[in-house]
């Protein structure tokens, strides 16, 4: 089945960030929701809620372009337009009453075959179509997006007896690859998965904290990063997603499980949550909540609340031991500490991991999808099972029993079969409730390197760096430094993929990518300051020349190289883009050459492959001046893309470059670009550009000291951007009877690369920015 239309009926935040993702992914959607008569117009809910999108931050448009694919409409005037759509998403108030007279409306209208669904995330699918017509019950199911729609990757799909197969695997397949959606089916019962999990540890793990007398500093520390779990922890996640959320969703999944249920024993009343939520402090959007930013300090320290006083005080980094241990032994030295970190970590883990194993049955098909919706919508690194597998299921089975505490059946199974996961002949399997293992499905399109990775050898691997055969005669190069910074090593993988597809006839291309959550944040900035701060100016130098011959070498190969970014794709990760072939990018790829916020530029080809690319853009002004002046902008005041969609409208990726939606097919999408731009492949042509010499640099000089005299720029900034437009206005001999080569261009980049890093002011944004992670304004 195809989604052309779409409509979203309910326009608060969630059903209006549905739409803005729908339109992310070009599908023109409706937005309703009832009339107003409060002089804005009968769409003014709808019309307001697209305005409000185009100014928040995370923004849930990928670009405002996609906006005016959000038609804004009501549920009076506009229903019989529902006729016109292919699926037909209800988020309205969570009332079944109110639900179910809107599915009669919609029943009424909508066409034979279209889709409905909600977006409930507490009634069950069997009382929404209670009375419903057949033909309504066989295309509705429950689509549970988390929120917010673009960046989450979660989505839970309840199908009833009725429902058709046909509806189930049309949605499946359009939100996964289209929308970039994680899929898991769940069963029809309260809470689904993650928020059934995720809502059991959030309330166990506070209750704990409170018990266990920790700090709220405390709670999070032991309950982020240790447990692979986001560095918000706890407390900070609640904040987050706001405190007066929490008794909703805890009542509602309280009156929905049965009374013999774990999740009741661990509920009592909290008097600080409510003086809290009374007061404003409903987290961060809100006055504060558990952290707050004293507003008597001018809202710069930070405070944290204390659980038993209920007062405020500044927040302090936690000092126990057991903390320190889990970071040498692991998640084990963490839970066999004596202190209280460690035994509210095994207080809140013995729980959380016993209710997970004994409801996996009841909520899902398998762990896998159990560990996938937490790892999807919670943000997890390690899934429920995963967890106990760190431990080790036997010697959890062992501590409850030891401790009086029923072991769950299929825990005992694990302990038995000795883990939940084990890789098989090159596969990675979960372990079935019949005690069998089974191979961990991925769907049609979907190509992981760390599958790969299980299954074979690395052709050449450093420190830094690997390359790796992804079949069909491609392979594949993969950065795995901090943050998938580039250094030397990574330059000599990279020349052995060059020599490697170029001597081989079994390899004709290659694809630059990984599965870390960032593409790269650039040239290894720590070494450089190292180097400068040792005065070796000579290695410094070196570096730069080695990565723009390295970069050479990619970009004039006899085989195509594709790249495809993921996460940030900044400096030099930008320049891998901008001197590939041809870029295959997620969706969510934040690109930039932010080279100007640590006080240098571009040398590794990032200016003249820009000025290149604005020079050849038909739709931008022509002349040697219009593109200097927009590279001059975007390289100097750091602009960083963040979206895809906007890397194009930016510059940073060509028209034809590709966007995948789902993090899971980007190896794939881009083995398949690499391979069609194999046939027949010529490598590009070196370029010469026009470039207006120094009247141009003097027009740029002009501009700079207008943002100086009005305090938008920084005496440093105005050095930076002397060097940079010294570069991109082609240097001191340059004019426009004569073009500019590359070379040329290549080695005003390194020039001025070397004169901007020697300077004190270059050197202390250097240390500032790896110390704080911002930039220094000075």
């Amino acid at each position: 089945m195809k989604i052309e239309r779409a409509a979203v009926i309910g326009a608060g935040v969630m059903g209006s960030g549905i739409a803005a993702h729908l339109a992310n992914a070009g599908v023109p959607v409706m937005l309703l929701d009832i009339p107003t008569d409060n002089g804005a117009g009968r769409n003014g809910r709808a019309e307001g809620a697209i305005q409000r999108m185009l100014k928040a931050d995370p923004a849930p448009f990928m670009s405002k372009r996609a906006a005016k694919l959000v038609t804004p409409g009501n549920t009076e005037d506009d229903l019989a337009r529902l006729s016109e759509t292919d699926w037909i998403i209800e988020v309205v108030v969570e009332d079944l009453a109110v639900k179910q007279d809107l599915y009669n409306k919609i029943e009424a209208v909508r066409r034979e075959g279209s889709i409905v669904s909600s977006n409930t995330s507490t009634l069950p699918l069997a009382k929404l179509i209670d009375g419903m017509t057949e033909r309504f019950a066989r295309d509705f199911l429950i689509t549970h997006f988390f929120n917010p729609p673009r960046y989450m990757r979660l989505l839970e799909i309840v199908a009833g007896g009725h429902t058709r197969p046909e509806a189930v695997s049309g949605i499946s397949d359009f939100c996964d690859r289209r929308l970039g959606k994680g899929i898991v089916m769940c069963r029809d019962t309260p809470g689904f998965v993650a928020n059934r999990i995720g809502s059991f540890w959030l309330q166990c793990a506070a209750i704990e904290a409170i018990d266990h007398k920790l700090s709220v500093e405390e709670a999070d520390a032991v309950m982020g990063r240790p447990l692979g779990i986001p560095k918000t922890g706890l407390f900070g996640l609640l904040d987050l997603v706001g405190l007066d959320l929490m008794p909703k969703v805890d009542a509602s999944l309280a009156g929905a499980l049965p009374q013999d249920d774990a999740y009741h024993g661990i509920r009592r009343p909290w008097p600080l949550l409510d003086k809290l939520i009374a007061e404003g402090y409903t987290g961060r959007k809100g006055k504060g909540g558990f952290y707050r930013l004293n507003k008597d300090d001018g809202g710069r320290v930070k405070e944290a609340i204390d659980l038993t006083t209920g007062n405020y005080a500044p927040a302090a980094k936690p000092a126990l031991e057991s903390l320190q241990l889990g970071k040498a032994a692991g998640l084990m030295g963490l839970v066999e500490h004596g202190d209280r970190g460690g035994r509210y970590a095994w207080a809140v883990l013995s729980q959380v991991l016993s209710y997970a194993a004994t409801h996996v049955q009841e909520i899902a098909d398998t762990v896998w999808d159990v560990d996938r919706a937490m790892q999807l919508g919670y943000a997890w690194k390690y899934g429920p099972f995963e967890l106990i597998d760190r431990l080790g299921a036997a010697y959890i089975a062992e501590r409850l029993k030891a401790e009086g505490k029923d072991v769950p059946a299929l825990l005992a199974t694990a302990a038995k079969a000795g883990a939940f996961y084990r890789v098989h002949e090159g596969r990675k399997q979960f372990l079935t409730a019949t005690g069998d293992y089974a191979e961990i499905p991925r769907a049609d399109g979907c190509l992981l390197l760390e599958d790969i990775k299980r299954a074979s050898q690395a052709i050449k691997k450093n420190g830094s760096a690997s390359l790796w055969d992804i079949g069909d005669g491609v392979i594949c190069l993969e950065v795995h430094t901090k943050l998938n910074t580039i250094d030397t090593d990574v330059f000599a993988i990279l020349d052995t993929a060059i020599k490697t597809v170029e001597k081989s006839e079994e390899y004709k291309a290659l694809v630059i990518y990984n599965e870390g959550t960032h593409f790269s944040a650039g040239a290894n900035l720590g070494l450089a300051l190292f180097a400068a701060n040792t005065g070796l100016w000579p290695m410094i130098e070196g570096m730069v020349e080695q990565g723009q011959k390295a970069y050479r070498r990619m970009k004039y190969a006899e085989f195509p190289v594709v790249a495809a970014p993921s996460g940030l794709a900044l400096g030099g990760g930008c320049e891998i883009l901008l001197n590939s072939d041809a870029v295959q990018a997620h969706a969510e790829s934040y690109v930039g050459l932010v080279e100007a916020g640590v006080g240098v530029i571009p040398a590794w080809g990032g200016c003249v492959e820009l000025l290149h690319r604005f020079a050849q853009d038909p739709k931008r002004p022509r002349g040697p001046m219009p593109p200097v002046v927009s590279a001059f902008e975007t390289i100097g005041m750091a602009k960083v893309a963040k979206s895809a969609f906007e890397a194009q409208e930016t510059g940073f990726l060509r028209a034809g470059d590709e966007i995948t939606f789902n993090r899971e097919r980007l190896l794939a999408d881009a083995k398949a670009k690499a391979l069609s731009l194999a046939e027949g492949y010529a490598p590009p042509e070196p370029i010469e550009l026009t470039l207006p010499g120094p009247s141009g640099k003097t027009t740029l000089a002009f501009a700079v000291r207008d943002l100086l005299a009005k305090g938008v720029a920084t005496p440093h900034d105005e050095a930076v951007a002397d060097a940079l437009a010294d570069v991109l206005s082609g240097g001191p001999k340059a004019d426009m009877t004569a073009p500019v080569s590359e070379k040329e261009i290549l080695a005003l980049e390194r020039a001025a690369f070397m004169k901007m890093v020697r300077t004190e002011p270059t050197l202390a944004r250097m240390e500032h920015t790896l110390t704080t992670g911002k930039p220094l304004r000075n």
